[in-house]
């Protein structure tokens, strides 16, 4: 909640006075979210571990997960509390992640990190790990039809977070609903989602779709109008990057992501995204 002082009103030899105006924000809106993008758009880096809470066919899965990644060319590592390692590295393994299930056979998958196998029972793809959505949350897709989401967000306070003070930006977007939508022509789901700014979980699983799925022209399907009725952000004050995502929809929570230990920009040695760099297992 946004922290003012209140004005106070003191009596003397009859005079009542009235003390200085409610301070003003540290912060406007528009300051932060520009350098809340900025900060994502800047990253060439990042380690960090992240908590997951997922709403998956009705229950909720959680995932803790060390990552670690640079961004130009894009590459990746992760490894989650179950020992499970994926690791994708533009241009090579013929655009498959190298998936180290930690389990019977115990041998290393190559797997397309966009299909159904490694989507399974998670919102995102190991393409959209770390900020990766955030942006367009926030300003929305070059294909978006309608821009209202993203005018609601707005600054509304500071908290703190781990113990680092953190900038508060929420959305609240009550209009959020299914909508029906027929394409003109086959659509993937990916050039659906981009159109609502919906992210494409919702679209699958709603219309029980598979990853990858094309919608033929004329066949209708049921598509959130927005990312979420509530959309909670807890922003670190000096790195400018996200601590806390929160998402809720008509069900309740969707999803939240916790970011801890986050070190951007600090360079990562390449054989850390090499499937032979010690301590990894494929």
């Amino acid at each position: 909640m946004m922290r003012y002082y209140r004005p106070l009103a003191v009596t003397m030899l009859g005079f009542s006075t009235l003390a200085a105006a409610p301070a003003e924000p540290k912060i406007t809106t528009e300051q932060l979210i520009s350098r809340l993008s900025t900060a994502i758009q800047n990253l060439k880096t990042l380690r960090c571990n992240v908590r997951a809470q997922e709403r998956i066919e009705g229950s909720y899965q959680q995932a803790r997960t060390l990552m670690k990644m640079t961004f130009s060319p894009y590459k990746v590592y992760l490894r989650n509390q179950k020992g499970i390692e994926v690791l994708y590295v533009t241009g090579q393994n013929n655009g498959d992640a190298w998936v180290n299930p930690n389990s019977f056979p115990y041998v290393t998958l190559s797997l397309d990190p966009k299909g159904a196998v490694m989507r399974k029972n998670q919102h995102h793809s190991t393409l959209d790990a770390g900020y990766g959505t955030i942006a367009e949350l926030l300003h929305g897709s070059s294909q978006r039809l309608d821009r209202t989401f993203e005018k609601t967000f707005r600054y509304a306070g500071d908290t703190t977070v781990q113990g680092r003070p953190a900038y508060v930006l929420r959305s609240d977007y009550p209009q959020f609903r299914y909508v029906s939508y027929k394409p003109a022509k086959a659509e993937s789901v990916t050039t659906i989602s981009d159109k609502f700014g919906c992210g494409e979980y919702r679209i699958l699983e709603r219309n029980g779709l598979s990853a990858g799925a094309v919608v033929p022209a004329g066949k209708t399907v049921q598509v959130p109008n927005s990312y979420g009725r509530r959309v909670l952000l807890c922003i670190d004050q000096k790195l400018y990057l996200p601590l806390v995502v929160q998402v809720n929809d008509d069900k309740g929570l969707f999803e939240k992501f916790e970011f801890s230990d986050v070190v951007p920009n600090q360079p990562i040695p390449a054989q850390e995204f090499s499937k032979d760099f010690k301590g990894y297992k494929f």
